[in-house]
């Protein structure tokens, strides 16, 4: 028994006088805390610039990729053209020319616009195209069974709109937006009703031709090819809306700072020159070219700070010293085919 409460003792001593020496003391904790403040410090700082400069150099990223993907769209689009408008053009289908003091837009309205219009919506790129459809020309047998499908070509007007509107849906930056209506493909088909599509009571279409599409006149006598297509005026009410191609468009005009816009010789520039114009999509064409085809210059400029400051449009506006933040592209782009009348 003695034994026992001597191995004990002997072993409970050296352990009670370890668990007594152990721990920090106070001035002990807080050297420590002090020296961890002192390195983790730097650390985070140079962790957040590193993030920032991160979501920055992507921010940029985007916006150029975005940029060119939207310009190969336009160029892709602008290839099929055979007829673009220049500014007059654009005025007269506007509705903003007097047909009573200017013979430019003979025939056109002077009361409405025959584009969709908007607030702040301000059409740029406006063009006929001739575009190629599959598949919708039927041929039937004595059974009235469709035998084959043939393709065909119809004719589309095309406009592009650079749109800031304030919509909480998009950017404090501006947008381009694409609007189309085409026309129907003529078929004969006995079970096509006539009258079957709205706007056209004595013609069988199968597709039918968008509602408020109207086929430009060239039956005019006496005057140019650019005085026939600037007197185009709509079919109807539209029911197409503009769809949104690509956001975080440089909204800065000219007054503001942005660079003023630059056209080649014999363009006419869209919008027309002014203090207030956004040069963030603009375009220069020549609507009648001397091998009597059109062309058009497109620039894009894009506004990757709008994608790091969402509240405030006033603190997202181009500037020489931020210009990495607002990439650009631009080209020049010829129809591959082209109307002619005398």
């Amino acid at each position: 028994m003695n034994i026992l409460r001597w191995l004990l003792s002997t072993q409970l001593k050296p352990s009670h006088k370890q668990n007594k020496n152990s721990g920090f003391t106070l001035i002990e904790l807080l050297v420590a805390m002090l020296i961890a403040f002192l390195v983790i410090t730097p650390l985070l700082s140079f962790m957040i610039s590193v993030l920032n400069t991160d979501g920055q150099e992507q921010a940029k990223a985007n916006s150029e990729q975005e940029i060119k993907a939207a310009l190969d769209y336009i160029t892709r689009d602008l290839q099929q053209a055979i007829y673009i408008y220049d500014a007059t053009g654009i005025a007269c289908l506007s509705g903003t020319v007097d047909t009573s003091t200017d013979n430019t837009c003979p025939n056109a309205s002077t009361t409405g616009n025959q584009l969709p219009s908007g607030t702040d919506k301000v059409p740029v790129l406006v063009f006929w195209k001739r575009e190629f459809s599959q598949n919708v020309v039927e041929t039937r047998n004595s059974s009235d069974a469709v035998q084959f499908k043939d393709d065909t070509f119809v004719y589309s007007l095309v406009a592009y709109y650079l749109i800031q509107d304030g919509s909480p849906n998009w950017s404090k930056a501006a947008r381009i937006a694409r609007w189309q209506i085409k026309d129907g493909v003529p078929n004969t088909a006995a079970r096509v009703t006539v009258g079957a599509c709205e706007g056209f009571p004595t013609e069988k279409y199968l597709p039918c031709p968008d509602k408020g599409f109207k086929q430009f006149d060239l039956s005019q006598k006496g005057i140019t090819l650019q005085a026939k297509m600037n007197s185009w005026t709509r079919g109807g009410i539209y029911n197409q809306d503009p769809v949104v191609l690509v956001d975080f468009i440089d909204q800065t005009t000219i007054a503001q700072g942005a660079p003023a816009a630059i056209c080649s010789t014999d363009f006419s520039q869209i919008p027309v020159a002014a203090t207030t114009v956004k040069t963030g999509f603009y375009a220069c064409v020549d609507s009648v070219s001397a091998n009597n085809r059109s062309a058009a210059e497109v620039y894009l400029r894009g506004n990757a700070q709008a994608r790091l400051i969402q509240n405030d449009e006033t603190k997202v506006r181009y500037a020489q010293s931020k210009s990495s933040y607002f990439p650009s592209a631009n080209i020049k782009v010829q129809g591959s085919s082209f109307i002619f009348t005398k």
